[in-house]
């Protein structure tokens, strides 16, 4: 047996019993390893050792589950890589959004004839002048940022009802000030507006 397994094994069994000893042990051994590693793939010290502190308290959490076989340094190794992919999922994601949003306020702000103040005014006033089950939804969804499924168990109707009164409500906003409404609206409500 190497060192190593015999240290795995003593490491595992001292963080399954919720030792803080194991764990400070644990990190001793692979947080600057482990730092080289996710800031290989991210290049930015910051992000990297969030990721490494994010696995650290990830192993913390599910320590009891952990097998006596387990080989801690594969999964330190494995989680970092994972955690790169999804944050690296999550930044195109976030992306492509921001283009969209970029492009909706260019095309508010493309038109100097318009006066934005004015048409944040009138977009606020179609908002207030929407029906009120209307208004009420594109208001939690919008500016409280609730999803679909939370504004359907808050007003005990069904998602369907709730997506009919959120297209209901763009559509009299759009009918009513034009082209420039998801600009305006992000504005207003940021991320949310557009979602």
């Amino acid at each position: 047996m190497t060192d190593f397994s015999i240290n795995n094994a003593t490491l595992i069994k001292g963080l399954k019993k919720g030792s803080t000893a194991a764990y400070t042990q644990l990190v001793d051994l692979f947080h600057q390893k482990l730092c080289v590693y996710a800031y290989s793939l991210t290049h930015d010290h910051s992000t990297a050792e969030d990721i490494v502190q994010n696995v650290f308290v990830s192993i913390w959490q599910k320590r009891e589950k952990l097998k006596d076989d387990f080989n801690l340094k594969n999964y330190l190794y494995k989680s970092i890589y994972n955690q790169f992919i999804d944050l690296y999922r999550k930044e195109k994601a976030t992306i492509a959004l921001e283009k969209k949003y970029i492009e909706a306020l260019d095309t508010v702000v493309e038109d100097q004839d318009n006066n934005i103040e004015n048409l944040i005014s009138l977009v606020k006033q179609e908002i207030q002048n929407l029906p009120p089950k209307c208004k009420q939804t594109f208001i939690l969804s919008r500016q409280e940022g609730l999803t679909n499924v939370e504004i359907a168990e808050y007003q005990n109707v069904s998602i369907k009802t709730v997506e009919a009164q959120i297209t209901k409500a763009f559509s009299i906003i759009r009918k009513n000030i034009g082209s420039k409404t998801s600009g305006i609206l992000f504005l207003l409500f940021g991320k949310h507006a557009l979602k």
